[in-house]
């Protein structure tokens, strides 16, 4: 027997629901299915950065594992064989257990602490602004104080320059002194000679030193001047850093030890390659490194550079021109001692001459004398009854032989004759004798003009000597050159004249 079946049990489709409806359902759910997926998707992504997305083609712990995959440490191989494990560089939060290393999350929405957060990043910002200020007026003030150092060594080594300008000055007056003392030599004692060209050698080379000196003092005084204006601006710009740190209870010295910048305590240290601390922040108009402050101590640095160079060249030249000028001293008082040596030389030659000369003109004396004695023997009394019969040209004895022409005595004309050439003799004797006796007084002349000039020498030698001890000033040694002449005795002070 046939039994019929109903349409819809002949179809292969079991369902009773008609397709439309299901249809309709089923584009219902996957509407609502996208939507929870987008809403979700959006939800995370507004909560992790954008590459934290997964690909949804890939499996979630695939897409994971590759995604945290850079997070891990990375292996490196030392020189020994062995290996070690070291995190990323960069930011980020280390997971030291995990051996990986994160980056840092940015949030995209405010979170519920939002409010406190920034309450904190302006505690941090306004904290960090002091804290910039703080270290600023900390490294002005350092430099200030260095300045001021620097300012003090100045100002003892320009002490020290003036020390011995003033000694320049004092040998040029030494000098006018011997020049003036040995110009009371008599004029045979004043003929050039190497003591005077040695003083005028001096002149010139105590007058290039002082020039030298000089110089060194007004470029000194220039520096000083530049030193007191970048302390000012290192002093203001300190004041207007320090306004922002009044609250700030802590030392600017321990400041600059946290920096760990030993060239910021010490501006004119040159600055290391290799430094371990806080790095010197770029001039910023509106920042606590403002470019008024990076100028101040860029100034204070190469015025600290430029001092200490100028400070050593000083010194330098303040040995230099005492080796020099004592040396120069030194052969003019030799150049002088020898030159009185060679006066007192000279000095006894003369007087050596002059005792000989002086033997000879009493020998000549009385030689003269007794010439004169025999002149007076042989020309007689001066009256006839005082001559004695035997000596007379009439006697009876002369008389009888004279009796004829041809009998004529020469006793007169060998006694005319004698006493002529007796007075020829005598006038040539006192003749040689005059020249003798003028000659003797040039002698004596020429020996006290050289003890003169020796004594002259001698005493240049011993003031020279005086005048250059260190407890001789300048104002003594000037005092002497206007006052003082050596021809009249120095006055009496008015204590000395007073009952």
């Amino acid at each position: 027997m046939r039994v019929l079946a109903h349409p819809a049990e002949r179809s292969q489709d079991t369902r009773i629901g008609a397709p439309a409806w299901r249809e309709a359902a089923q584009a219902m759910s996957r509407t609502a299915h996208i939507l929870t997926d987008r809403c979700g998707q959006e939800a995370v992504t507004m909560w992790q950065p954008k590459d934290s997305v997964l690909d949804p083609n890939v499996a979630h712990h695939l897409g994971r594992a590759a995604y945290i995959q850079p997070w891990r440490f990375r292996v490196e191989m030392l020189k020994g064989g062995s290996t070690v494990e070291k995190p990323l560089p960069g930011e980020g939060v280390t997971l030291w257990k995990g051996k990986m290393k994160p980056p840092a999350w940015y949030a995209r929405l405010p979170l519920p602490l939002h409010r406190k957060a920034r309450a904190l990043q302006t505690t941090e910002v306004v904290h960090a602004h002091a804290r910039g200020a703080r270290l600023t007026a900390a490294r002005l003030g350092r430099a200030q104080h260095q300045i001021n150092g620097r300012v003090r060594q100045l100002l003892r080594q320009r002490e020290v320059t003036d020390h011995r300008l003033s000694e320049v000055r004092k040998g040029l007056l030494i000098n006018q002194q011997s020049v003036k003392l040995r110009g009371y030599r008599p004029k045979s004692e004043k003929i050039p000679d190497k003591a005077d060209s040695m003083l005028t050698w001096e002149k010139e080379e105590l007058k290039s030193m002082k020039r030298k000196m000089e110089k060194d003092m007004e470029k000194s005084e220039v520096l000083l001047k530049t030193l007191a204006s970048c302390r000012d601006t290192l002093n203001f710009c300190f004041k207007e850093r320090l306004q922002a740190v009044d609250l700030m209870n802590q030392p600017l010295d321990k400041v600059l030890e946290q920096a760990g910048r030993h060239s910021w305590v010490n501006l004119s240290r040159a600055p290391t390659p290799r430094t371990q601390g806080q790095k010197t922040p770029p001039p910023d108009p509106v920042g606590t490194y403002t470019p008024e402050c990076a100028l101040a101590l860029n100034e204070a640095k190469r015025l600290l550079v430029e001092s200490k160079d100028t400070l050593v060249e000083m010194a330098k030249n303040v040995v230099d021109v005492r080796e020099q000028q004592l040396q120069i001293s030194d052969r003019v008082c030799a150049s002088l001692a020898q030159k009185a040596n060679e006066t007192l030389e000279l000095k006894e030659r003369l007087n050596m001459t002059l005792g000989l000369m002086r033997g000879t003109i009493l020998r000549c004396t009385k030689y003269n004398q007794e010439m004169y004695t025999t002149h007076g023997l042989i020309k007689g009394p001066l009256l006839k009854v005082h001559l004695e019969t035997g000596e007379k040209l009439d006697r009876p004895l002369v008389r009888m032989y004279q009796r004829h022409v041809g009998t004529q005595l020469p006793e007169a004309a060998r006694l005319a004759q004698g006493t002529d050439k007796l007075q020829r003799h005598i006038t040539h004797l006192e003749k040689n004798l005059d020249e003798l006796l003028a000659k003797h007084k040039n002698l004596t002349w020429g020996l006290n003009c050289k003890n003169i000039g020796h004594e002259v020498d001698s005493s240049v030698v011993r003031l020279r000597l005086r005048q250059r001890q260190p407890h001789v000033c300048y104002e003594q040694a000037q005092r002497l050159v206007n006052d003082w002449d050596p021809r009249t005795p120095p006055p009496r002070s008015k204590s000395s004249t007073d009952p």
